[in-house]
């Protein structure tokens, strides 16, 4: 098992976590109210459309 050698500066191990970042999810607004607000390739929760077609009864 690989064990580090030196221990790493805190100038180190606070730039390598500085990329652990939770990311906003990326919002469409849905194709046929354009109100509500829709996550990208998801079925809209509000009219249950997806790509035009009902998939999920609203």
């Amino acid at each position: 098992m690989a064990v580090p050698k030196r221990k790493m500066s805190r100038s180190n191990t606070r730039h390598r976590r500085a990329r652990w970042k939770a990311s906003v999810p990326r919002l469409t607004p849905c194709p046929c109210s354009r109100k509500e607000m829709v996550v990208p390739h998801r079925a809209c929760a509000h009219c249950g459309l997806y790509k035009g077609r009902r998939v999920v009864e609203p």
